[in-house]
């Protein structure tokens, strides 16, 4: 029988991709998503893709009669986590919408798993949780915390919480993911990243200035301690990325707390990024600079050698084709998923 995968947030940018590495790898897979930053059409778009259904649940993380139905309807096998808020300014914003959702969320989401004798999780986790002021190129010993914001904070904690959670029951295997800056798109163009409202992340930004949706792309500083002055960021492709993932399936084999960075270990300042997608498209992107914002790190990126070593996985897409995927997603979807 197939081994049955539950991924929470399974509708969002990374989710469906990881969805789609899974069914295309022989897992079952099943969603748990509340739709509140994501669409139903990409998980529809997903079974297209592999030819091969999936099982969606429209449900929030906090909702326990929620999980009775899931873990009571399908046999789980293991849970990827990755619902959660993550729009870093937004967090500033509202700080408790993100300890409820998130921490909160986690908290109901283990209560439950543990209450089905499910105890094997993969986190979404992410190189917020680093002390980004300690070094540039992390690796999974680099200090952790001093988080810029609370969307970091809460990936800090819920790190923590799993921590202390295996400490107390050596039964679990729980692994923790720490992404570094996922960019691109399926080769389709089918599946992509399709922010609802303003993006958080600059890849956005760039194919919605190419698309026409965006006058200008704003570069927040250019007087940074770097070649070129512009924040310096280890970009990956988020196919890549979902292969981590489904490599990272495979430690539930296994009892224990496994921690990997996810990152590419080369990292591209702002500038180069634009450059690199303008060489990819031939395409022009119009940018201006505009002052710094706070919080962000000049330069960091991922030494991912421990992921290659114990998962067998290492990143394999270069900046171009992030690029050219980014731009064919949007191109072919210039509304996204609506």
């Amino acid at each position: 029988m197939k081994k049955n995968i539950l991924v929470t947030g399974g509708a969002g940018y990374i989710g469906s991709h990881i969805c789609l590495e899974l069914l295309e790898q022989g897992y079952a897979v099943t969603v748990m998503d509340n739709l509140a930053n994501s669409s139903e059409k990409a998980l529809r778009r997903v079974e297209e893709l592999a030819g091969k259904k999936l099982r969606f649940y429209k449900a929030d993380i906090r909702d326990r009669s929620a999980y009775d139905e899931i873990f009571s309807q399908n046999e789980i096998y293991g849970v990827i986590h990755m619902a959660g808020l993550k729009a870093v300014g937004e967090s500033v914003r509202d700080p408790l919408a993100y300890f409820d959702n998130n921490i909160s969320g986690t908290v109901v989401l283990l209560e439950k798993m543990k209450e089905h004798h499910v105890k094997r999780m993969i986190f979404s986790s992410s190189a917020t949780v680093y002390d980004l002021t300690q070094r540039e190129c992390l690796t999974e010993e680099s200090p952790i915390g001093n988080s810029t914001s609370p969307y970091g904070r809460t990936k800090l904690v819920i790190e923590q919480m799993l921590a202390d959670l295996y400490h107390s029951d050596e039964s679990w295997s729980i692994v923790l993911l720490r992404y570094f800056n996922p960019i691109g798109a399926h080769e389709s163009g089918r599946i992509g990243e399709d922010p609802e409202g303003e993006p958080n992340n600059l890849m956005p930004y760039i194919t919605q200035v190419a698309v026409g949706k965006r006058e200008k792309l704003s570069v927040f500083g250019d007087d940074y301690d770097t070649p070129d002055g512009t924040c310096i960021r280890d970009y990956i492709h988020v196919m890549d990325l979902a292969d981590g993932h489904s490599k990272a399936v495979k430690k539930f084999e296994r009892k224990g707390l496994f921690v990997y960075n996810l990152g590419t270990g080369q990292p591209q300042s702002v500038l180069e990024v634009i450059h690199a997608f303008e060489r990819a498209n031939n395409l022009k992107i119009n940018y201006v600079i505009a002052p710094r914002r706070a919080g962000d790190a000049p330069k960091y990126y991922a030494n991912a050698d421990k992921a290659k070593v114990e998962l067998g996985w290492e990143a394999e897409r270069s900046i171009e084709e992030m690029c050219r995927d980014s731009w064919n997603w949007q191109k072919n979807n210039p509304e996204g998923y609506r």
